[in-house]
């Protein structure tokens, strides 16, 4: 099982959501799914989100901020938003929408 956890916006992609309340994604893994499979699976698309956090690290940004800022990284260019990275049971995305952009500057 791998957790999608949603911010902002996308909050509303979360079953059963409630304002105030989690949004949560929890989804079955799939043999060689990916954060790209995954999220197109859960109906997320990938231009509304603005930074994706994959495992407590930033993996992708819409922000140049992000090399100033010294988040721990899993790539070495947040920038390029390759997510053919594979996910495992027990992995957490974080997926913050366009309009929490203040968080990563």
């Amino acid at each position: 099982m791998v957790e999608i956890h949603l911010f902002g916006k996308l909050r509303r992609h979360a079953p059963g959501f409630k304002p105030g309340g989690r949004a949560v994604i929890q989804m079955a893994v799939e043999p060689h799914d990916t954060i790209a499979t995954v999220l197109a699976r859960a109906g997320i698309d990938t231009d509304r989100v603005y930074s994706l956090f994959f495992n407590f690290r930033l993996l992708a940004a819409r922000s140049r901020m992000a090399y100033w800022l010294r988040y721990h990284q899993a790539p070495t260019d947040p920038l390029d938003w390759d997510l053919d990275v594979t996910v495992h049971d027990g992995d957490r995305i974080a997926l913050f929408g366009r309009d929490m952009a203040a968080l990563v500057v």
